[in-house]
């Protein structure tokens, strides 16, 4: 099994940080990128070569991204925020009159608003699905989109895991059967890339959207979207240079050739070359990759299981193993959450997040048993 990673980061040994699904430390690496990126910034006269920095850092960066989802760097764009991908997608899918688009409830807003936004303009109504009472996420995803009689389905919008209650969606079912009625799928995999395996070759969704402040260990603003080929003819949200075939600054004609590149680089978005983020959010990609996902993901399923055998006398609820992702342990509490438990955990140095009344626990790869044995020691004392 993967060992923990902890001499990669700045964590003192009482700081027991359980909150990757919020924001992430920084890998040193990643740091010293930034670091170097900042020094360039305040010393731009000696920058030479800048534009090729800028563009290399691009594909340095896309390349990464791509190899984390088994994607091709040709079908991924470089944009700022999973919000962006989705508008990306909602403003090149043909949602329209007496169609439905499907979202999942209390989903997080990314990949929600955007369509909620364009309701009424398209005429398409916003259906919610609900987990199920068993806990199945893919279940009740799953009858949604086969329901008999509904309107034609346009949209699945959805995240692959619940930001809120860890719940894992199937992907390998829910791709097909939304392609069954001819419906496209949007996928904000936000709490699934770089420490869970994901094949976008495989599932073939038409967008699939991750930011790099999570669980890639990388800078904010940086995120990455993966674009279907049969899609890349769309207009981008943005009119850059980068995105189309020949405008260059630095010779005439400006505009050369202002058609748009024919893959998914037109969908960059704009001031894309800030050479400090670009490096940063590489390094973390090529870490994950480099630990591998499918081992992040037996770890961190390791340090849950371990927590959730600890919880087993507790007044909390958990879903069943099978529906949640290995990454992300959300505790219900049938009861309601005592008053003030996060904000008293983190009094002592252990820190988790309150997430619409659950307390949600994300390891990454630089916890440990240790861990979660104090974790469990503090939230025991609390409880009681």
């Amino acid at each position: 099994m993967l060992p923990s990673q902890r001499d990669h980061f700045e964590i003192p040994r009482e700081v027991c940080y359980l909150n990757a699904a919020a924001f992430s430390p920084l890998p040193r690496a990643v740091r010293e990128a930034g670091e170097r990126g900042a020094s360039r910034k305040s010393r731009p006269w000696e920058l030479t070569g800048w534009q090729n920095l800028a563009h290399d850092q691009a594909e340095r960066a896309r390349a990464a991204a791509a190899a984390l989802i088994g994607a091709e760097p040709d079908d991924v764009a470089v944009i700022s925020s999973v919000g962006y991908g989705v508008a990306t997608a909602g403003r090149i899918l043909p949602a329209g009159p007496g169609q439905r688009v499907i979202v999942l409830k209390d989903d997080h807003s990314s990949p929600v608003l955007e369509w909620l936004g364009r309701a009424e303009t398209q005429g398409f109504t916003v259906e919610t699905v609900a987990r199920g009472e068993d806990g199945d996420w893919t279940a009740a995803l799953l009858a949604a989109i086969e329901r008999p009689g509904a309107a034609p389905l346009a949209v699945v919008s959805v995240s692959s895991v619940h930001w809120s209650d860890g719940g894992l969606i199937d992907l390998a079912r829910i791709a097909p059967a939304a392609r069954a009625q001819g419906a496209a799928l949007v996928v904000d995999a936000t709490h699934h890339v770089g420490v869970l395996p994901i094949d976008a070759a495989r599932l073939d969704p038409d967008f699939l959207v991750f930011p790099t402040y999570k669980w890639v260990l990388g800078p904010y603003g940086r995120a990455f979207l993966y674009v279907a080929k049969r899609w890349q003819h769309g207009v981008p949200l943005e009119q850059t240079s980068s995105g189309r075939k020949s405008i260059d600054a630095t010779r005439a004609p400006y505009f050369a050739d202002a058609t748009y590149v024919p893959d998914a680089r037109r969908f960059d978005m704009g001031e894309r070359d800030f050479f400090i983020g670009l490096e940063m959010a590489s390094i973390g990609m090529e870490m994950c990759a480099s630990w591998q996902p499918a081992r992040i993901a037996e770890r961190l399923g390791m340090l849950n299981a371990r927590l959730a055998e600890g919880l087993s006398g507790e007044a909390v609820s958990l879903l069943p193993p099978d529906m949640r992702a290995p990454n992300v342990l959300s505790l219900g509490f049938p009861d309601g959450m005592p008053e003030s438990l996060p904000q008293r955990l983190a009094e002592q140095q252990v820190h988790v997040s309150p997430r619409l009344g659950r307390l949600r626990i994300s390891p990454h790869v630089y916890n440990d048993e240790a861990d979660v044995d104090r974790f469990l020691e503090v939230f025991r004392a609390l409880m009681r």
